[in-house]
């Protein structure tokens, strides 16, 4: 069963006139001299504003010096508030099942019932952000930290510390650079990141961290952050603060929250503050329910910001029963996906003949569950490449892969977000040659016998390549290859390089000539990459972390960058006008390059990938696929806004009389929204507009600034209203004047 997303349906209830100019006229979108946030990272923020104006303005308006209980009135109200909108049951505590140390932590800072139960009323003061990998969660994060610094200064919030956790010291390190970028640009903040172990000696020096353009904020690995005092890890209670923090989670996923110790230290913390989660990943009903903003990988795809994910339903079973399968039957399953690679590669190579120089270098990515262990997943998996890169690839099992995914292709099955067939053909794969798979994959012209590469610097990397090529074309990255070299490559030729930096660093640059890399399931995280057209899944296997696992991987394989620095499929981008129109025409042959091909080891470990994400796409409210043979339910009435009719002839004059150039400067529009909203006030009676009269519209405040010659409002709530609740995929055909608009900008 699917747990709804509450919150956000709270929050985007809630009219946007009703919030006093204070809370309102916020500049969601600027983040530094050369990026701004997109529309979606602007939305989150909004929603952001309107949950803490409701928290903290009309639940309990903040004054100065209050006392602490009103935080318990505040969390009442909210309580009452998720109840109304249909709260599920079944989200208290029971302490009886949690180890005895948690138990006790809990009772230390909460009221409990006789029978040993917490009532989730205590930790509802939170609020999540599911955004997807590569949709700019540190840009939220940072942009955020402004918002609350913003409002602590209009006195509209308590001055609470800010506290940003995370669970990496990647992690933190681009949160120190995001941070820095922010301090370069336009605006009048500055942001001091101070490590919470600093937190005493700052304190004894000042009791404020916010100033007039500065404020200061505490960081700290999420893993660190405990119950006890050790070299790394630090007692929470020694920086408590009687729970006034906001606090806010980066990859909140981490740990299970029923059991998690760590996580109910977070919720201590913020107890009369906020809790801000962010990941790319809930699968919590309570992390679900509290989303105020929902921006995951189903959402993410659909709205041109990723590949396309493809699902091919032939499994790689022949890894899983080594005893019932030939070799023959494990190198069918590899010479798939290098087929899938050489089709991406050429397509690339296509596109660069004719004149465009974009995307990316197509990677093959594997993923095994096993390593080190005798027979180890990637071991097989390794061998069968040997064999490949040797020649012995029988003519007939050459065509019989290749007739599985041609028959795979023609059965046109369904891409996992979107409501639309394959954009893959099967031209290319038609007309593929063992030559090619030496050409595009192994970097050679002939077949060879492998050679290791290794640095003696790095033990956490082996490089191969064909003794007939001059370049390296796989690379292997797990935690120490000790055992690999002395064990699993003894006979092998092992050469030693010196090159300065590691294959796997360099993975992003134009010059990298690896096209397949291979690891386990830790080397994953820390790696962001536009280049993967395949994933292997090795005998992951099944359970709920497998899925987390599972959606975080192809979350960082569906980042697609046609130009340098715009992160979206082309015919969005020319549908944007963010790329010329013509460049439309490179859509199909780039279609390859936009399509993530996704291989698993077994029935049961394949439906847990499509389980996962078939859950993604139900919290994001989309319809589910219908089958081949059934008929689509009818679609829903699109929703219509709802205007005054002096409203809308204002807005109609003003629009007319504004020259393009004032809109663009003014209110930020894209000229694709600018055309839209000029025809969609041209058209006569349009369907999605109604036009009301009397006293009682939704828009009646919004006529006060109209009057006032200035139809900021008015546009605000047009931009959003053309945010659909249940978003039509980008590529489909639109409808009359009705476009999805994205404002320039980027992803980091």
């Amino acid at each position: 069963m699917s747990v709804p997303i509450l919150l956000q349906r709270m929050v985007e209830s809630i009219p946007d006139e009703l919030l006093p100019p204070g809370w309102r006229d916020l500049d969601f979108a600027t983040f530094s001299a050369t990026k701004r946030l997109w529309d979606y990272q602007q939305q989150a923020l909004r929603n952001a504003a309107q949950l803490l104006w409701k928290y903290y303005d009309e639940f309990a308006d903040y004054r100065p010096g209050e006392p602490l209980d009103v935080n318990q009135e505040r969390r009442r109200r909210l309580w009452e508030w998720y109840r109304e909108t249909g709260l599920p049951d079944g989200l208290d505590i029971d302490l009886r099942r949690l180890p005895r140390r948690t138990a006790s932590l809990l009772r230390e800072h909460y009221p409990i019932v006789p029978e040993g139960r917490l009532s989730y009323e205590h930790f509802i003061n939170r609020m999540g952000f599911w955004m997807a990998t590569g949709s700019g969660k540190t840009l939220v994060i940072v942009k955020l930290v402004e918002l609350l610094w913003r409002l602590v200064r209009q006195g509209e919030l308590p001055p609470n510390d800010i506290l940003i956790l995370t669970h990496r010291d990647d992690l933190i390190g681009q949160l120190l650079r995001h941070v820095d970028e922010f301090n370069r640009g336009p605006g009048d903040l500055r942001i001091l990141l101070r490590e919470l172990r600093e937190y005493p000696a700052i304190k004894r020096e000042t009791l404020f961290s916010f100033r007039d353009q500065e404020v200061i904020v505490f960081y700290y690995r999420s893993d660190n952050l405990s119950d006890e005092q050790k070299e790394r890890i630090v007692d929470f209670r020694n920086y408590d603060n009687d729970g006034r923090w906001f606090v806010l989670l980066d990859e909140a996923h981490k740990g299970d929250k029923e059991d998690s110790r760590r996580q109910h230290i977070y919720s201590v913390l913020s107890r009369n503050g906020f809790l801000f989660n962010f990941s790319a990943t809930f699968t919590d009903p309570r992390d679900i329910i509290t989303t105020v903003f929902n921006f995951n990988l189903a959402r993410f795809i659909r709205a041109g910001y990723g590949k396309h994910i493809l699902i091919l339903q032939q499994e790689t079973r022949p890894f899983r029963d080594r005893e019932d399968y030939t070799g023959d039957e494990k190198q069918r399953v590899v010479l798939k996906a290098l087929m899938m690679t050489a089709c991406a590669q050429r397509a690339r190579a296509v596109l660069q003949e004719a004149g465009y120089n974009g995307y990316h270098r197509p990677l093959l990515l594997v993923l095994v569950n096993s390593v080190h262990t005798e027979e180890a997943d990637l071991q097989l998996f390794f061998r069968e490449l040997v064999r490949i890169g040797r020649g012995e690839v029988p003519p007939a099992l050459w065509e019989q892969a290749r007739q599985e995914l041609l028959e795979e292709l023609r059965r046109c099955p369904g891409l996992i977000f979107e409501d639309e067939p394959v954009p893959i053909d099967g031209r290319t794969l038609r007309e593929l040659t063992f030559a090619d798979i030496l050409r595009w994959v192994f970097h050679s012209e002939a077949p060879g016998e492998m050679e290791v590469l290794v640095r003696p610097s790095n033990r956490q990397e082996i490089a191969f390549k064909l003794k007939s090529a001059a370049r390296p074309f796989a690379l292997i990255k797990i935690g120490d290859i000790s055992h690999w070299l002395q064990e699993k490559l003894a006979g092998y030729e092992i050469n030693e390089t010196f090159d300065d930096e590691s294959l796997f660093a360099c993975l992003n640059e134009e010059s990298s000539d690896i096209t397949i890399l291979m690891g386990s399931r830790t080397f994953y995280e820390g790696w962001d990459s536009n280049r993967p057209n395949a994933i292997c899944y090795i005998n992951i296997g099944v359970g709920e972390e497998a899925r987390k696992f599972i959606l975080q991987s192809l979350g960082r394989g569906v980042r697609i960058e046609p130009v340098p620095g715009l992160r979206k499929r082309l015919l969005p981008l020319v549908r944007d006008g963010a790329v010329p129109g013509e460049w439309a025409r490179w859509s199909e042959p780039a279609a390859p390059l936009e399509t993530l091909v996704v291989f698993a080891t077994n029935r049961a470990a394949l439906q847990a990938v499509i389980d996962g994400l078939r859950q993604e796409r139900a919290a994001s409210g989309l319809p589910g696929r219908p089958h081949r043979r059934e008929r689509a339910a009818p679609a829903p009435p699109p929703p219509r806004l709802a205007l005054s009719q002096e409203e809308y002839e204002r807005l109609r004059r003003f629009v007319r009389a504004a020259d393009d150039r004032v809109l663009l400067a003014r209110y930020d529009l894209t000229p694709g929204q600018i055309g839209a909203l000029r025809r969609a006030l041209e058209e006569p009676a349009p369907d999605r507009w109604i036009v009301c009269s009397g006293p009682d519209t939704p828009a009646r405040a919004v006529g006060d600034r109209l009057r006032a010659g200035d139809p900021l409002e008015t546009i605000r709530r047009w931009l959003r209203f053309l945010e659909p609740t249940e978003p039509r995929g980008p590529e489909e055909p639109v409808s009359g004047w009705l476009k999805h608009p994205q404002e320039s900008g980027g992803i980091q």
